[in-house]
């Protein structure tokens, strides 16, 4: 019988798939496989992100992944610490990491961190990759 969290983590990556991402895990990892991957349990200077989101081989997001029934509010603080531990080797479009998600599988929520006041809202599914390198570019100008 899988744990709540590998119930969470199986719904998550089905989410993913659904908006057009490529999922793979760290030990895998080959960002030259796809535009949009997202890789499990990546490495970072303050842990593991859950999922760690890459846009044309840049890091671009990450995905705390909680399991069902844990209330998503004030979870926010533990996806920032993603964007607060990246690597140096890391090729990312900003130095911190512009999108940060919470999820259960059943209920997520998203912060735009290119936003004048960015805050964390209810999205009812993953944002395309597409969608996101469209916000990246228009973060730049």
């Amino acid at each position: 019988m899988p744990r709540p969290e590998d119930r969470a983590r199986q719904e998550i990556d089905r989410l993913l798939i659904q908006a057009g991402w490529v999922i793979q895990d760290h030990a895998d990892l080959d960002l030259s496989e796809a535009f949009e991957v997202a890789v499990r349990e990546y490495p970072l200077k303050t842990g593991y992100a859950d999922y760690l989101l890459f846009v044309n081989r840049q890091a671009v997001g990450a995905i705390e992944a909680k399991k069902q029934g844990v209330s998503l509010s004030g979870i926010e603080a533990q996806s920032k610490k993603y964007s607060d531990g990246l690597p140096n080797r890391l090729s990312t479009p900003f130095p911190f990491l512009p999108f940060l998600y919470e999820s259960t599988g059943a209920e997520s929520y998203f912060t735009n961190g290119l936003d004048p006041k960015p805050r964390s809202r209810r999205v009812f599914a993953f944002h395309w990759p597409e969608t996101l390198a469209e916000w990246i570019g228009e973060g730049k100008n």
